[in-house]
């Protein structure tokens, strides 16, 4: 099921609202738990059974962590832990992936598994990962509730998407948390605006990918069109779903961290990734990068430790090779930029550390949006001219005129610029009193419009498919 889904929207969501509000605290958990089951079911019915086994293995490890801390026996709990949740995630994720490999370098024959990757399991594996090293670090209570516990796990706002909530954020909000009016209506606004930029905006710009897809008269223009819009589309896509999880996860009384901070804005790739996925990056630097020594190291082992973490980023992306690669090409940046990349930026215009931002990152989502390392390549060439096509023709000037208009939109609505307008408003009486009026006015109207775009069957696509 999918939040973008007349029948999340209309049927699954009013219902499960309803039952909740009703119940009394004690039962709140209980109908969380069961309604998180009910939504992935919907989609995953065979893995359901894999995420509640997962849930179980996360609560024991947990008590036998708790039970024998400060000896051997705690530390094999981890390990243990640690082993089952990999384990899981790289037999579902990555096993043809291997198989594959095995295959190309041997010239071996060995059959493929094709085994269907579970929605979400990369997201709910780093939260289960997250709570049993926090309880051996002493960072974390160990929850002695199973449904407790599987409702952290299991829970529908962010359960395939993201963010990445570990349990120290939403510890004690598990057992003790408030309702009230102001959390429902501030809930419903931010989730109505990340629908909104799922479904309006980065739909949209995915229309531009798949005609390139069905195109045969490509141009350099068009490569350029296809690779700002999937830029574009990627980030309206995941923080549009996380403004859901974090809207839905208020509306439930839930405080999830913010998972993106206007990344577009940022002056180099160091800053970028402090605001993109930042539930992501920052449980890599925590769980992998500051346990190897981080950068309180010499240069060999912080680049051998920058670059590991990135392997392992793009890995976490999907068992492709071009994810591989994105990660080490964002990693090899990344350790250009500690080194001598940024005395340089210091020395010029402002303006050019932007330019140079976006370049890399536009860069970096062709490789991520390939199928392939040879179809990367190709769309490389594309942009550059390298491959025996025209600039432009009159196939492109009509999708520029369609798909222009969605582009700049969304390049303004990437920054920060409607944030700022909205709370010099608020800092005034009279704009105040307006915005109290229009706001609800303009989020209806977007839930309308975006109603409209769902019943007419307007094109969905799914990202964290892939994930």
């Amino acid at each position: 099921m999918l939040f973008s889904s007349i029948s999340f929207l209309y049927y699954f969501l009013p219902v499960v609202l309803i039952v909740y509000f009703i119940i009394p605290n004690r039962g709140k958990n209980f109908v969380l738990l069961i309604a998180s089951l009910i939504f992935y079911f919907v989609g995953e019915p065979i893995y359901s059974i894999l995420m509640i086994a997962s849930s179980l293995l996360g609560y024991i490890h947990g008590l036998l962590i708790d039970k024998y801390r400060g000896t051997k026996k705690a530390k094999v709990a981890l390990i243990s832990s640690i082993i089952c949740g990999v384990g899981i995630l790289g037999f579902f994720k990555y096993a043809d992936f291997f198989i594959a490999n095995i295959n190309d370098l041997f010239k071996s024959e060995l059959g493929l598994l094709h085994i269907a990757l579970p929605i979400g399991i990369s997201f709910y594996t780093f939260q289960i990962l997250s709570y049993t090293i926090d309880v051996y670090r002493g960072q974390a209570q160990v929850q002695k509730s199973f449904i407790k516990f599987a409702t952290y796990v299991s829970l529908f706002p962010q359960l395939i998407a993201g963010p990445i909530v570990r349990y120290t954020t939403i510890e004690d909000q598990l057992s003790q948390r408030s309702s009230s009016w102001d959390n429902v209506y501030n809930g419903s606004k931010r989730f109505i605006i990340g629908l909104a930029k799922k479904v309006i905006v980065a739909n949209t710009l995915a229309e531009v990918g798949v005609l390139f897809a069905n195109s045969n008269d490509k141009t350099v223009v068009l490569y350029w069109l296809v690779a700002i819009s999937f830029m574009l589309q990627i980030y309206f896509d995941f923080s549009g779903y996380s403004d859901m999880a974090i809207g839905l996860g208020r509306i439930f009384g839930f405080d999830f961290l913010e998972n993106f901070n206007y990344p577009y804005i940022s002056k180099s790739i160091t800053e970028f990734w402090r605001r993109w996925h930042i539930s992501l990056s920052t449980w890599f630097r925590d769980y992998i990068y500051i346990p190897m020594g981080g950068s309180r190291v010499n240069v060999l082992k912080w680049i051998r430790n920058i670059l590991l973490v990135w392997l392992l980023t793009g890995f976490w992306h999907g068992a492709e090779w071009n994810f591989i690669v994105w990660g080490i090409y964002f990693g090899i940046l990344l350790i250009l930029e500690k080194l001598f990349i940024m005395k340089i930026l210091k020395k010029i215009p402002a303006i050019f550390h932007h330019f140079y931002l976006l370049f890399l990152v536009l860069i970096g989502f062709v490789i991520f949006n390939a199928n392939n390392l040879s179809t990367a390549l190709t769309n490389i060439y594309g942009l550059f001219g390298g491959l025996d096509i025209p600039l432009i023709n009159s196939e492109t000037i009509y999708y520029l005129r369609n798909y222009l208009v969605i582009v700049v939109v969304a390049m303004i609505a990437s920054t920060p610029l409607l944030s700022k307008i909205v709370t010099k408003l608020k800092e005034k009486a009279k704009g105040l009193k307006a915005l109290q009026v229009v706001e609800p006015i303009l989020l209806s109207l977007l839930l309308f419009i975006v109603t409209g775009c769902l019943i007419s069957g307007s094109f969905n696509p799914f990202l964290y498919f892939r994930f």
